[in-house]
């Protein structure tokens, strides 16, 4: 059952390259700190989180996602500070701890790591590493984080870094690190959070909400099997809102299908045809439209999946800063108490 008063929402960029007015494009530099003043503006209303993601791309502005959210801490006082995600698989467990261990103490504890495999792999050859590995780095360096997350001296040896020798990493922190797991849809990585007593965060991006419902009954029951902390899940997905019904699904329309395009050229994707979006839009993954529109719609996911937490992907193609910034507003203004409403409204009519 849905708690409404314990409810989280949040919103997520992987930082996009940001479109002037002209429809040119901005830099990365103007990108990242337009990220900056969207952090400020969602802790102004009240959203609960933003989390930034890590590419090495350029068809995205942030590499270093914790650099930019220490940005966001030094300008907010509620909002958490998340990554969406940190790809561990490339990168040294002792720093990603330290790094969030400093932005935890910047933010006075409202850092959140989110780990993942990474669903983009330009990381691996960037950092050394063989995706013949993919699953063996990441298995390996989240036992590794796992231990120095407790912050106690570390004795650990592993195929992929350095040994480590009762040694102890720093900053400590005020509280233990808040951390996620970063999950696409395999049940192995369900498995594996629940063993380590993390919080998951499911991104669904295609597909309707229904289908993932095994997954999320299956974190539970392997919580409840292992005694680890049964924790609500979290879900993230794409989005745009506008005042306007037409105009929000057209500039989604325009910037999602280009996105969803020019990554689909590297994974053998076929383009995204306007069918296939407006499927998404009335039942699958896309949460665009009106705020009513996408409040119901946010609703009944929300529902069905029982979450503790949605985060809305925002800002995907090449919007502009207008479009950003209108679109967090109606998320925080008009769809989220209407949201609380709609569920307050079905829990009191059972």
């Amino acid at each position: 059952m849905v708690d409404v008063n314990k409810l989280e929402f949040g919103i997520e960029t992987f930082g996009d390259i940001v479109a002037n007015e002209d429809g040119s494009l901005k830099t990365a530099a103007e990108s990242i700190r337009q990220i900056v003043r969207e952090g400020e503006l969602a802790d102004k209303l009240g959203i609960n989180v933003i989390g930034v993601g890590e590419h090495h791309r350029p068809d995205y502005s942030v590499s270093s996602p914790e650099t930019v959210l220490a940005a966001i801490a030094s300008v907010t006082k509620q909002i958490k500070l998340a990554t969406a995600v940190t790809v561990l698989s490339s990168d040294d467990p002792v720093r990603v701890y330290e790094r969030f261990a400093t932005l935890d103490g910047l933010s006075a504890g409202r850092a959140q790591v989110m780990l993942g495999r990474g669903s983009f792999t330009e990381s691996f050859p960037l950092f050394g590493y063989d995706l013949t590995d993919y699953d063996d780095l990441f298995n390996e360096k989240l036992e590794l984080f796992d231990l120095l997350r407790k912050e106690d001296a570390v004795t650990w040896s592993g195929k992929f870094r350095p040994e480590l020798k009762d040694q102890e990493v720093y900053p400590k922190t005020e509280k233990e690190l808040e951390t996620y797991i970063g999950i696409g849809g395999s049940p192995e990585s369900i498995i594996r959070a629940a063993k380590f007593g993390y919080k998951v965060i499911i991104a669904i991006i295609g597909g309707q909400a229904d289908r993932f419902k095994p997954y999320i009954d299956l974190y539970h029951k392997a919580a409840e099997q292992l005694n680890m902390p049964v924790y609500p899940v979290a879900v993230h997905s794409h989005g745009f809102i506008a005042d306007d019904e037409d105009e929000a699904v057209e500039v989604a329309f325009k910037n999602i299908k280009a996105n969803f395009d020019r990554i689909g050229l590297t994974r053998g994707w076929a383009p995204m045809s306007r069918e296939q979006f407006d499927n998404e839009t009335k039942v699958g993954s896309f949460y665009v439209g009106d705020p009513e529109t996408v409040a119901q719609r946010i609703a009944r996911t929300i529902d069905l999946l029982d979450l503790g937490r949605f985060d809305l992907v925002y800002g995907a193609g090449n919007q502009t800063a207008a479009q950003r910034e209108r679109m967090i507003e109606l998320y925080a203004t008009n769809v989220i108490p209407r949201v609380k409403e709609i569920l307050s409204e079905k829990e009191a009519a059972k």
